[in-house]
């Protein structure tokens, strides 16, 4: 099963942006994640389309199972 760790903010545009991270550190601190997320908008670390960085959305863990199928 293969796990990320998205970072969901909001862009000047007041659209979603989303940052993934893939194999978190688990068990997620989610008071960790907030201070991260804190940072990567005073730090103004990433530009999109719609403009900086400007407000935390939300955070969720996403788990993916896979199956092969034998052809």
């Amino acid at each position: 099963m293969a796990k990320r760790l998205e970072l969901q903010f909001l862009n000047e545009e007041n659209k979603t942006v989303t940052i993934a991270l893939e194999a978190p550190v688990e068990p997620v601190d989610p008071n960790k994640v907030n201070e991260a997320m804190d940072e990567i908008i005073a730090q103004n670390a990433f530009i999109t389309a719609g403009g900086d960085l400007v407000a935390k959305k939300g955070a969720r863990l996403v788990e993916r199972n896979v199956e092969e199928i034998e052809l």
